[in-house]
Protein backbone atom coordinates (compact mmCIF):
# COMPACT_ATOMS: atom_id res chain seq x y z
CA UNK A 1 0.00 0.00 0.00
CA UNK A 2 1.18 3.39 -0.50
CA UNK A 3 -0.57 7.00 -0.43
CA UNK A 4 0.39 10.35 -1.11
CA UNK A 5 0.10 13.77 -1.24
CA UNK A 6 1.85 17.17 -3.05
CA UNK A 7 3.04 19.93 -1.25
CA UNK A 8 2.97 23.63 -3.45
CA UNK A 9 4.87 26.51 -2.07
CA UNK A 10 5.05 30.00 -3.67
CA UNK A 11 7.63 32.33 -2.53
CA UNK A 12 10.03 32.48 0.53
CA UNK A 13 10.02 30.75 3.44
CA UNK A 14 8.44 33.48 5.51
CA UNK A 15 6.31 35.57 3.29
CA UNK A 16 5.15 32.83 0.48
CA UNK A 17 2.36 30.49 1.49
CA UNK A 18 0.99 27.27 -0.19
CA UNK A 19 -1.25 24.51 0.10
CA UNK A 20 -1.75 20.73 0.53
CA UNK A 21 -3.66 17.77 -1.00
CA UNK A 22 -3.74 14.52 -0.34
CA UNK A 23 -4.72 11.41 -1.94
CA UNK A 24 -8.08 10.71 -0.65
CA UNK A 25 -9.07 15.08 -1.41
CA UNK A 26 -9.80 15.25 2.74
CA UNK A 27 -6.93 18.13 2.10
CA UNK A 28 -7.41 19.44 -0.89
CA UNK A 29 -5.30 22.58 -1.46
CA UNK A 30 -5.37 23.52 2.30
CA UNK A 31 -3.37 26.70 2.86
CA UNK A 32 -0.40 26.74 4.97
CA UNK A 33 2.36 29.19 5.18
CA UNK A 34 4.74 30.30 8.61
CA UNK A 35 1.97 32.14 10.19
CA UNK A 36 -0.66 28.77 10.22
CA UNK A 37 2.92 27.26 11.17
CA UNK A 38 4.69 29.32 13.67
CA UNK A 39 1.93 32.21 14.67
CA UNK A 40 -1.95 31.58 14.64
CA UNK A 41 -2.55 32.18 11.04
CA UNK A 42 -5.13 30.31 9.24
CA UNK A 43 -4.22 27.09 7.66
CA UNK A 44 -2.85 23.74 8.44
CA UNK A 45 0.68 23.09 9.36
CA UNK A 46 3.05 20.05 9.01
CA UNK A 47 3.17 19.30 12.96
CA UNK A 48 -0.60 19.70 13.34
CA UNK A 49 -0.53 16.80 10.36
CA UNK A 50 1.65 14.75 12.22
CA UNK A 51 -0.09 15.19 15.21
CA UNK A 52 -3.24 14.04 13.69
CA UNK A 53 -1.83 10.85 11.83
CA UNK A 54 0.13 9.79 15.19
CA UNK A 55 -3.36 9.75 17.13
CA UNK A 56 -5.26 8.34 14.82
CA UNK A 57 -2.67 5.55 14.06
CA UNK A 58 -2.33 4.79 17.81
CA UNK A 59 -6.19 4.78 18.33
CA UNK A 60 -6.82 2.13 15.57
CA UNK A 61 -3.66 -0.09 16.51
CA UNK A 62 -4.85 0.01 20.42
CA UNK A 63 -8.45 -0.93 18.43
CA UNK A 64 -7.07 -3.51 17.43
CA UNK A 65 -4.71 -5.05 20.49
CA UNK A 66 -8.61 -4.75 22.45
CA UNK A 67 -10.11 -6.82 19.87
CA UNK A 68 -7.55 -9.17 19.67
CA UNK A 69 -7.98 -9.28 23.76
CA UNK A 70 -11.52 -10.04 23.36
CA UNK A 71 -12.34 -6.59 24.32
CA UNK A 72 -14.77 -4.12 22.01
CA UNK A 73 -14.13 -0.65 23.12
CA UNK A 74 -16.92 1.58 23.36
CA UNK A 75 -15.11 5.00 23.10
CA UNK A 76 -11.43 5.66 22.61
CA UNK A 77 -10.50 9.03 22.09
CA UNK A 78 -6.51 10.38 22.00
CA UNK A 79 -5.49 13.88 21.79
CA UNK A 80 -1.83 14.28 20.60
CA UNK A 81 0.82 17.43 21.42
CA UNK A 82 3.32 17.40 19.02
CA UNK A 83 6.38 19.60 19.86
CA UNK A 84 8.86 21.46 17.60
CA UNK A 85 11.90 22.84 19.42
CA UNK A 86 14.59 24.88 16.90
CA UNK A 87 13.47 23.00 13.94
CA UNK A 88 13.41 19.46 15.34
CA UNK A 89 10.40 17.63 16.39
CA UNK A 90 11.15 16.56 20.22
CA UNK A 91 8.49 14.81 21.40
CA UNK A 92 4.97 13.17 20.79
CA UNK A 93 2.29 13.63 23.65
CA UNK A 94 -0.61 11.16 23.45
CA UNK A 95 -3.64 11.49 25.64
CA UNK A 96 -6.17 8.85 25.74
CA UNK A 97 -9.52 8.54 27.49
CA UNK A 98 -10.95 4.97 27.30
CA UNK A 99 -14.14 3.27 27.97
CA UNK A 100 -13.78 -0.15 27.96
CA UNK A 101 -15.61 -3.04 29.71
CA UNK A 102 -14.41 -5.59 31.65
CA UNK A 103 -10.80 -4.95 31.02
CA UNK A 104 -8.57 -4.89 34.07
CA UNK A 105 -5.61 -1.51 34.37
CA UNK A 106 -2.57 -3.62 33.80
CA UNK A 107 -3.68 -5.74 31.04
CA UNK A 108 -5.01 -2.36 29.12
CA UNK A 109 -1.89 -0.47 29.91
CA UNK A 110 0.02 -3.81 28.68
CA UNK A 111 -1.86 -2.91 25.33
CA UNK A 112 -1.71 0.57 25.28
CA UNK A 113 2.23 0.20 25.71
CA UNK A 114 1.97 -2.03 22.38
CA UNK A 115 -0.05 0.28 21.19
CA UNK A 116 2.64 3.26 22.07
CA UNK A 117 5.57 1.67 20.39
CA UNK A 118 4.19 -0.66 17.51
CA UNK A 119 1.49 1.64 15.56
CA UNK A 120 3.37 2.72 12.33
CA UNK A 121 3.49 6.21 13.01
CA UNK A 122 5.37 6.27 16.18
CA UNK A 123 8.05 3.31 14.20
CA UNK A 124 8.58 6.48 11.94
CA UNK A 125 8.94 8.81 14.40
CA UNK A 126 12.42 9.50 15.55
CA UNK A 127 11.57 10.92 19.04
CA UNK A 128 9.98 11.10 22.54
CA UNK A 129 6.65 9.22 22.84
CA UNK A 130 4.36 9.06 26.05
CA UNK A 131 1.06 8.22 26.35
CA UNK A 132 -1.33 9.30 29.71
CA UNK A 133 -4.41 7.78 30.19
CA UNK A 134 -7.91 7.51 31.76
CA UNK A 135 -9.29 4.25 31.69
CA UNK A 136 -13.37 3.98 32.31
CA UNK A 137 -13.71 0.03 32.12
Amino acid sequence: MKRRATAVWQGTGKEGSGHLTTQSTVLNQTQYSFSSRFEEGIGTNPEELIAAAHAGCFTMKLSFNLSGAGFVPETLETGCIITLENGTVTSSQLSLTASVPGIEEEQFANLVKDAEENCPISKLLATDISVTYTLNA
